[in-house]
């Protein structure tokens, strides 16, 4: 056989392998989003090559301490920031939570940590630990509502002045959101829970 005919049929069948191998990568990839229970998210999720698990050990330490559902946790950090922990948000919200210096500022105080600046938050354990803080607060302060969750979240995002005027002294979680006025804050309370259900169901 010619030497170069013969370069040539190695070189077709190499380049044969490489486009099935790829071609069944794709169909492997096709069935495993097909088969989610949320392809959109498993999608972002290769995409975002590991960051979408880089701070899993972290939020479970610092939930655990804080005696919070670590995927509570972590659905509060993909809905707000999609894990990029340099996240600058409209109103001066930093890193993976968005904390805001206020209420970063009263964690640091409950703390007793006399040293903290505000661009600290851009570490992602302080970010976590603020965070989860305020979330957990913000939880006991509706711990006698038939479900604390969706008060939680709406504090967690429109403040606890505008969830008292929506929740006034008896509402529901339902009749709450009902009356709450700013629909991204709904939207937001609902991405959350969801998100939260999808953890729960299918793990990290």
């Amino acid at each position: 056989m010619d030497g170069r005919f013969y370069l040539f049929v190695v070189k077709r069948n190499f380049w044969r392998l490489i486009f099935t191998l790829f071609l069944a990568a794709d169909i492997a990839a096709g069935v495993v989003l097909w088969r989610s229970p949320d392809p959109r998210y498993r999608a972002r999720e290769w995409l975002a090559l590991g960051r979408y698990h880089e701070h899993d050990a972290l939020i479970s330490e610092v939930a655990e301490k804080a005696e919070v559902d670590a995927l509570l946790v972590k659905a509060v950090v993909w809905r707000e920031t999609r894990f990029q922990k340099a996240t600058v948000g409209t109103a001066g919200e930093r890193g993976l939570m968005q904390v805001g210096e206020n209420a970063a500022r009263d964690w640091a105080a409950a703390q007793h940590i006399e040293s903290f600046m505000f661009t600290d938050l851009f570490d992602a354990r302080t970010n976590l630990q603020a965070g989860t803080w305020y979330l957990a607060r913000a939880l006991e302060h509706w711990k006698d509502r038939d479900d604390p969750l969706p008060f939680a979240l709406a504090e967690y995002n429109a403040g606890r002045s505008r969830v008292l005027q929506w929740a006034g002294e008896t509402a529901n979680a339902y009749e709450m959101l009902r009356a709450c006025d700013f629909p991204s804050t709904r939207r937001y309370v609902n991405d959350i829970i969801r998100r939260y259900h999808f953890y729960r169901d299918h793990g990290w």
